[in-house]
């Protein structure tokens, strides 16, 4: 495939891979209607089925297909990618409440706590934690994966989810707000793999997991992860810093507000510009020393430099 007809493909990934989502999100979404009461199951929803990218579930059904997994277009693939958005969701209702970025907009409209309020967006968000874990077992089930690999990606998801991942990022990444000036590039990188990168990285070894892969193409999804895991962090920075909030869809201009340590900061807009695409190319180049051949995720590491929200 040509790199002309790859970047054809991916709009239309993209929106088979939103759409398979969705739906197993509009599922479970009525699920949760039935085990929690109302607003709590209504934020719930307003967070679960608000506008976004929807990346990392489309990273885990790209990952999948690279290895030779999800050639029938699963339901049960489908339902182990929505984990991984259900657990980005929590993390958007949680990072925008008042006593962390206190944000009024995300996805072009309310947050979760401005639409109901502080303490039901709060439940919400701790209740798609376990919701999340369900649609997982749930995925797994359906792909008959065996208990080891179950285990593996369970162990993946809440890996990067938790204290050493994503909770472990948001701690330091609060903690060295309004200190922009006390900036290293050691620091802000650890800062940035873990809060963003973690979840993207996982995303792709899930996929890998459960298509079926091991050993070099296992190893090849990890170090492409990680590298458009960063790339994507930096990449926001950047559109933080030169967008406005109704292209985002979110508050612009937050991070210099809030002195945040951010790569734009530590380099100026141009340099991490720079970075962020070089990073692109190394996820690219992971991916061909590992042997995978990847149009959809070689489209997806230019894609997370080059969107404009």
């Amino acid at each position: 495939m040509s790199a002309s007809t790859a970047r054809d493909a991916l709009p239309a990934f993209l929106a088979d891979a939103r759409a398979r989502v969705d739906s197993v999100l509009e599922e479970w979404s009525e699920r949760a209607a039935e085990r929690w009461p109302r607003p709590l199951a209504e934020a719930m929803r307003y967070s679960l089925l608000g506008p976004g990218k929807r990346l990392r579930p489309a990273l885990v059904l790209a990952a999948a297909r690279a290895v030779g997994g999800d050639r029938d277009r699963s339901r049960g693939m489908a339902a182990v990618a929505a984990a991984l958005e259900i657990v980005h969701a929590y993390s958007l209702v949680h990072d925008d409440l008042p006593c962390m970025d206190d944000d009024d907009l995300r996805r072009g409209r309310r947050t979760t706590h401005r639409a109901f309020d502080v303490g039901t967006a709060t439940r919400a968000g701790f209740h798609m934690v376990p919701l999340a874990g369900a649609v997982l077992a749930a995925g797994m089930d359906a792909l008959a994966l065996d208990r080891a690999r179950q285990q593996l990606i369970a162990g993946e998801l809440f890996r990067a989810a938790g204290a050493g991942g994503m909770i472990g990022g948001q701690v330091q990444d609060l903690a060295a707000e309004g200190s922009a000036s006390g900036l290293d590039r050691q620091h802000l990188e650890e800062i940035h793999r873990r809060k963003t990168g973690a979840l993207i990285g996982a995303s792709c070894l899930i996929g890998g997991l459960a298509g079926g892969a091991a050993g070099a193409a296992l190893d090849a999804l990890r170090q492409y992860g990680q590298a458009i895991g960063l790339a994507f962090q930096i990449a926001d920075d950047v559109l933080d810093a030169t967008g406005t909030s109704a292209e985002l869809g979110k508050t612009a201009g937050k991070d210099a507000a809030r002195e945040k340590w951010t790569f734009v900061a530590l380099h100026g807009i141009d340099a991490a510009r720079r970075e962020a695409f070089r990073l692109s190319t190394q996820a690219v180049d992971r991916l061909r020393v590992g042997g995978l051949a990847s149009p959809i995720l070689e489209g997806l590491a230019s894609y997370v430099v080059n969107r404009s929200r």
